[in-house]
C-alpha cells in the first residue's frame, strides 16, 4: 500500500518505520523540510518528500500533526486522489495549543477537523502514547497485546486502516463512526490505558461524554506539578486510576 506520513514527529516518525517494515510503501513530509525525518525511519526505507509531494498517487494520508494545525493541511490534500484515505491521530488539549470553541462546545474533534479538512477521515493511532506504540508493539497473537481502537464513517476505510494499525504491532479494534470517536479522546476510560480488546469495548462502552474534559485537564495539571518526566508505566496507571 502506498502510505504519507505528514508529520516526522515522535508518533509520526514511529508509524513510518514501522509500516514500512511491513512491506509498505512509505514517504514522510514535515513541514520543516524532509532533512527532519530521523536516521533511523529512513534506515527503515522511509523515502523523506516535500510536502507537495506526499499526496500525490497515495492509497493512506497520515496527519501526525497537532490538531490545531490540521485545517492548514485543507488546501494540500485537495491535490491527493480523491479515494485516499485521511487518518486523523491528534488529540485536543486547549492548554497545550489554545482553544477551539466548536470543540469546547461539544463538536468532536475530528468531526471537527474531517469538516475544515473537506473530506472523510478516519481516527486512529491517536489513544496510545507515543511511548507505548513504539515498546509494546507485538507481533499478532501474541499474549497482552494492546488494542487500538479505529473510527470512520466509511465502513471500508475503517477496515483498512485497522489492517495498518494491526501492521504496527496492535490489535486493532472497530470503534465505529466518527461522532462516537469522543470515546477515544482525552478524558475516557479508553485513552492512553494499554487496555486488551475485551477491556478496551468496556472502557469505550463506559466514557462520559460531559467530564471528559474536566478529566483530561485535570490529569494535564497533575502532569505539570511533576519534577520529572513520569515513566510510561506512571502515566498509564494515572490515566487508569483518573477515569475509573
Amino acid at each position: 500500500m502506498k502510505i504519507s506520513i505528514i508529520g516526522a514527529g515522535a508518533i509520526g516518525g514511529n508509524l513510518a518505520r514501522r509500516l514500512s517494515e511491513a512491506g509498505h510503501d512509505v514517504l514522510a513530509a514535515d513541514a520543516r523540510g524532509p532533512e527532519v525525518v530521523a536516521a533511523d525511519v529512513v534506515a527503515a526505507g522511509v523515502r523523506p518528500v516535500e510536502l507537495d509531494q506526499a499526496v500525490s498517487d497515495r492509497d493512506v494520508i497520515v496527519l501526525a500533526i497537532p490538531f490545531s494545525v490540521q485545517p492548514k493541511l485543507a488546501e494540500l490534500l485537495t491535490t491527493a486522489p480523491a479515494e485516499a484515505i485521511v487518518v486523523d491521530t491528534s488529540n485536543y488539549y486547549p492548554g497545550m495549543m489554545g482553544p477551539v470553541e466548536a470543540v469546547d462546545n461539544g463538536a468532536v474533534e475530528s468531526v471537527w477537523s474531517q469538516e475544515r479538512l473537506g473530506r472523510p477521515v478516519v481516527k486512529a493511532w491517536n489513544a496510545a502514547l507515543v511511548e507505548t506504540q513504539r515498546e509494546r508493539a507485538l507481533p499478532a497473537g501474541s499474549p497482552g497485546r494492546i488494542a487500538i481502537p479505529v473510527a470512520a464513517d466509511s465502513q471500508e476505510q475503517r477496515r483498512t486502516v485497522m489492517t495498518l494499525v494491526d501492521a504496527t504491532g496492535f490489535d486493532p479494534f472497530d470503534a465505529g463512526v466518527l461522532a462516537e470517536s469522543w470515546r477515544q479522546q482525552p478524558g475516557t476510560p479508553a485513552y492512553c490505558t494499554e487496555l486488551g480488546v475485551d477491556d478496551l469495548r468496556e472502557a469505550l462502552a463506559a466514557a462520559d461524554k460531559d467530564a471528559r474534559a474536566q478529566t483530561r485537564d485535570r490529569i494535564m495539571a497533575h502532569l505539570m506539578t511533576l519534577d520529572s518526566e513520569p515513566t510510561r508505566e506512571e502515566k498509564v496507571a494515572h490515566n487508569r486510576a483518573s477515569t475509573r
